[in-house]
């Protein structure tokens, strides 16, 4: 039986035949820990709109895993993704109103100018993930939060570290690195904060005055507050980064599409939409159930933790016609990338708006592009992606 613990070999750099086997065999997989797998898109569509049986309050997963009281148990236990209401709803309140499309207009051209200084300055030989998709979403969140340029370069390794913890299972070395980058990144949020209260900036575009003024239903608690904007910064990194790396990867390795593209760059969304679909930067979700529940045949215990297989759900056949194959013009897709429900991401618009204006310019400029064999898997479960995308460059 699949243990999501212990995955076969060679399940981390591609877990997509195994998905199709859990799909057609076992889409409610029990695991060793008394947790339980989900695959179909059915059941987790019917998991994510239905908070009062399924919660996303993780303290009691979390203790045995971070230990209680532990920096990366205060994290993880006060971001808005492993939260309910009221939090959960004061939090992603405040967010939604800085991300408004008048907002989202506003951030356009300066992330049109972010890509394009990319692009000029790309050695002919690049690594696709550490030269352009991974800054991308750096610059991006440190302009939403208003941090100093030249203070923002510890922030991807922060990221990773903190999200690296999230993994089913952790080195003693991960553990501690996911600690330390968590107080290392609190302290300094403290002192940013500090400064930020002394000169506020405008709340329309700075999200950071934005989360210390509140709103009518109150201000957030200090820590509160740390630990929600260290989530902006990990919400829309990684899973950017991803993004657009597989998106550029996906392209490469399917000519055909990408020559439809570079026909006809009225597909740009849909082809945005399409890599969500097929390599989903977030492949696992969880919830926690609150009564007993019968999900697949299974009768599952209340306060049972359940992994929600966003990665396999986007590929199963009940809702995608041809689910295995990469196509830009895919209408419906109504793949849950962004999860769903009172919980779906509250960034989905601008991580959309980045993968399509980082795709589009990046092949507008290199539609020759090739890719080293030498591309590696970024090593995570929960999330999917390379760690490295070395490239060749050519122009038209």
């Amino acid at each position: 039986m699949f243990n999501l613990a212990n995955p076969p070999a060679g399940f981390i750099e591609n877990p997509f035949p195994h998905y199709d086997d859990l799909l057609q065999n076992s889409p409610v997989t029990p695991q060793p820990d008394g947790s339980f797998l989900i695959t179909r898109h059915a059941d987790l569509n019917a998991i994510y709109r239905d908070t009062t049986t399924y919660i996303s309050d993780k303290k009691q997963a979390f203790a045995p895993k971070f230990g209680e009281g532990s920096p990366l148990f205060e994290h993880h236990t006060t971001s808005l993704v492993f939260n309910d209401p009221p939090l959960h709803t004061r939090v992603r309140r405040i967010m939604t109103g800085a991300l408004t499309p008048k907002a989202l207009a506003r951030m356009e051209p300066g992330l049109i100018a972010t890509v394009d200084t990319l692009l000029d300055e790309m050695p002919q030989a690049p690594d696709l993930i550490e030269d352009f998709s991974s800054t991308i979403p750096i610059q991006i969140i440190g302009n939403l939060l208003d941090i100093p340029m030249q203070e923002r370069a510890p922030l991807r390794d922060w990221s990773l570290a903190i999200l690296g913890a999230l993994e089913p299972t952790l080195t003693p070395d991960q553990l501690a690195g996911g600690h330390r980058a968590v107080s290392e990144f609190k302290s300094y949020l403290q002192d940013l904060i500090a400064r930020r209260r002394r000169a506020p900036g405008d709340p329309d575009t700075d999200v950071l005055t934005r989360l210390i003024t509140g709103d009518a239903s109150g201000q957030l608690t200090e820590i509160e507050l740390i630990q929600n904007c260290i989530f902006i910064l990990n919400a829309g990194h990684e899973t950017t980064t991803n993004l657009i790396g597989n998106g550029l990867a996906l392209l490469h390795d399917h000519p055909d599409q990408k020559a439809l593209l570079l026909s006809d760059f009225s597909h740009i969304d849909t082809a945005v939409e399409e890599v969500l679909r097929l390599r989903s930067p977030n492949q696992f979700g969880n919830r926690e159930t609150t009564a007993k529940v019968s999900i697949g045949g299974y009768a599952i215990a209340a306060q049972t933790n359940l992994h929600l297989c966003i990665g396999a759900a986007n590929r199963d056949p009940e809702v995608f016609d041809r689910p295995t194959e990469f196509d830009i013009t895919r209408r419906p897709n109504r793949h849950l990338a962004f999860a769903g429900g009172p919980h779906v991401c509250v960034g989905l618009t601008l991580a959309r708006m980045e993968g399509r204006i980082a795709i589009e310019r990046f092949l507008r400029r290199y539609p020759n592009y090739t890719l080293s064999e030498q591309r590696t898997a970024g090593g995570r479960i929960r999330f999917h992606g390379y760690s490295a995308l070395p490239a060749r460059l050519c122009g038209a």
